[in-house]
């Protein structure tokens, strides 16, 4: 699966929008961004950005590539680069990318934060590294899973 192949920007689409922010829009908003997609397929637009410009993770493909999701053509973004201010939805996963929100006047229906450790910044071998990766993707999934259909919810319901 390639959640990026088929694109559909904002003004083409009545579907909600959701953007996730972390710092360097590498590892967490990429990786919430695509689980997003994979969750609720057709149901949403989901973008990610980061505060400042990262580099591409390899670990982030691996550990997706692990579970079916190909982020090969992932490549990251900042918020400087979004098209839109405005989204339904908007998750901050790092404490920098909740002030940059702010800051920058971003606007949405639902925020929320999502205080969710680095994987980048584990010590230790490949093998401790790529467990922080798939520790990461894991809780996502499950947070996604189950929190993301009350706030889709709640975006439709005008709250």
């Amino acid at each position: 699966m390639q959640p990026y192949a088929t694109r559909v920007t904002e003004e083409e689409s009545q579907l909600p929008t959701i953007l996730f922010v972390c710092s360097m829009n590498s590892v967490r908003s990429p990786i919430a961004a695509a689980m997003a997609r994979r969750h609720f397929p057709g149901r949403l637009i989901a973008r990610s950005a980061g505060v400042r410009s990262g580099k591409v993770d390899h670990f982030v493909h691996q550990v997706m590539e692990e579970i079916g999701v190909d982020m090969s053509v992932h490549t990251p973004h900042t918020m400087d680069e979004l098209m839109a201010s405005n989204f339904d939805i908007i998750i901050t996963l790092a404490d920098d990318a909740r002030r940059a929100v702010a800051e920058r006047g971003l606007h949405a229906d639902v925020m929320e934060h999502w205080d969710l450790e680095d994987p980048s910044e584990v010590e230790g071998t490949r093998e401790t590294a790529l467990a922080a990766y798939r520790s990461l993707r894991d809780q996502l999934d499950r947070r996604l899973a189950q929190g993301l259909p009350a706030l889709l919810e709640a975006v439709e319901n005008g709250v």
